[in-house]
C-alpha cells in the first residue's frame, strides 16, 4: 500500500549529477591527468579527443595500470590507460537504473547524456546520496 502512495516520487539522474565535467585531452600525460584530479579533488577525469568524450581515467585505472604495472612516467599518455568506451545514461533515467547499470558493468561512474550530448557525470556516491534523499522524502510524507 505504501508503494502505491509514493509511486509519484521519482528521482532522476539529472537531479544528482555533477554538471561541471573536468576533462583532459587524450594526449596529455597520465601524470598531468592525475594532477588535474588532485587539483580538483576528484576521482576521475573524462578523456576527450577532437572535442568528444572517448574514455575516462579513474584513480583505479592509475593504480591498476600504472603503479602496479610500473608503467607511469611522463611519456605515458591518457589514452593508453583510460577506460573506454565511456558508459552513459540518459538524464531522465531513474536512480535505480543508474545503480543497476553500474552494478552490471562493474563501474563507479556514468556520463550523463541528453539528446546525445554529455551533460554531466554521476558517481556511485551520488546514487547513494540520492537514494537516501529519496527515502528521507518518503519517510517525511
Amino acid at each position: 500500500m505504501w508503494v502505491l502512495i509514493f509511486v509519484g516520487i521519482v528521482f532522476a539522474v539529472r537531479h544528482i549529477m555533477t554538471k561541471n565535467i573536468i576533462s583532459v585531452k587524450n594526449n596529455v600525460s597520465v601524470v598531468e591527468a592525475a594532477s588535474v584530479m588532485v587539483k580538483n579533488d576528484i576521482g576521475s577525469v573524462v578523456v576527450t579527443k577532437d572535442g568528444k568524450s572517448v574514455g575516462i581515467i579513474t584513480e583505479r585505472d592509475i593504480l591498476k595500470r600504472c603503479c602496479v604495472g610500473k608503467l607511469c612516467g611522463e611519456d605515458l599518455r591518457a589514452e593508453e590507460i583510460m577506460s573506454a568506451p565511456v558508459i552513459t545514461i540518459e538524464a531522465d533515467a531513474s536512480l535505480g537504473e543508474a545503480a543497476m547499470l553500474m552494478s552490471d558493468k562493474k563501474i563507479r561512474r556514468l556520463l550523463v547524456t541528453e539528446k546525445g550530448k554529455i551533460v554531466g557525470i554521476v558517481t556511485e556516491k551520488d546514487v547513494l546520496r540520492g537514494t537516501l534523499s529519496y527515502f528521507e522524502s518518503v519517510v517525511s510524507l
